[in-house]
């Protein structure tokens, strides 16, 4: 039974991607939440962010009017930040692993099937459209892969220089629902946000002004590094440094590129360095 609420979830995420396949995508995520709420997953009080999070996307609209437009903004905002860092009622996610050591001296690694946070990047693939730049697929998968080697490199060697991993190749049992779990509900949904609402609404803010691109990235990149504040400094300088790399690819290869870029430097920490970190030296 849990599941159920996925079969439908995974191949929405998927679906939300192509703006032709918009409805099939709205209508998989129906029977998906559907189920979830029939399975106990998630309670009738997760209807009320739901709620918001539609009056947010009429606010938005393009012909609506700029007051509208800006409490449509804002509320979006603020129901991102709730629901990224689980703190509305009404979703029961579910442990699918752990807790759970990938190697000796790792930290135990949980991982959760998240019903809150992944809706702040279906409203966004769903909603604005323009957080999705058109590249060719080619300019995208060379700007991704080249961010995603790039950015793998610079992360890793500051992670090992600072003690937080070691090169520690390993293949977990559960690799398949990992990488559905952080490709699908939480890489698209942290670059939907950071790169295509917060990098391309500065830009499109910021208009024709001097360094408007560069500014827009530094900020978005800076605020990655922040949202990782709970591991300390070491891992908001870790998030800035990626922020950095996922800006850039978002800049040359649109979002599809930056999606390459963050997704391809988390599978190469997950499979060859310590995941998620190494125990600190006094703890058990």
């Amino acid at each position: 039974m849990l599941a159920v609420p996925w079969i439908a979830i995974f191949p929405a995420a998927l679906a939300a991607w192509w703006p032709a396949f918009r409805w099939l995508s709205l209508g998989l995520l129906i029977i998906g939440y559907s189920a979830a709420l029939t399975n106990g997953q998630i309670g009738f009080l997760a209807a009320m962010p739901v709620a918001l999070l539609l009056v947010a996307a009429y606010a938005v609209s393009p012909h609506r009017k700029p007051y509208l437009q800006y409490f449509g903004h804002a509320l979006f905002i603020l129901l991102a930040i709730a629901l990224s860092m689980h703190w509305l009622p009404g979703f029961h996610n579910p442990r699918v692993i752990g807790p759970e050591r990938f190697t000796a001296d790792a930290v135990p690694f949980s991982m959760y099937l998240n019903l809150d946070k992944p809706l702040v990047g279906f409203w966004l693939l769903l909603v604005l459209p323009w957080i999705r730049p058109s590249r060719e697929w080619r300019v995208s998968m060379k700007a991704g892969l080249c961010s995603m080697l790039m950015t793998s490199a610079a992360c890793l060697l500051i992670a090992v220089l600072l003690g937080l991993v070691r090169w520690e190749p390993k293949w977990p049992s559960a690799s398949w629902l990992w990488l559905l779990n952080n490709l699908l509900l939480v890489t698209l949904t942290e670059e939907a946000l950071f790169r295509g609402y917060l990098q391309g609404g500065l830009s499109r803010l910021l208009g024709q002004r001097p360094h408007a691109d560069a500014i827009a990235l530094c900020i978005a990149a800076v605020l990655f590094g922040l949202a990782h504040v709970a591991g300390g400094w070491q891992w908001i300088l870790l998030g800035s440094v990626a922020g950095i790399g996922y800006g850039l690819a978002y800049r040359f290869g649109g979002l599809q590129a930056a999606v390459l870029a963050h997704f391809g430097l988390n599978v190469t920490h997950f499979y060859l360095f310590t995941y998620p970190m190494l125990q600190p030296l006094g703890q058990s």
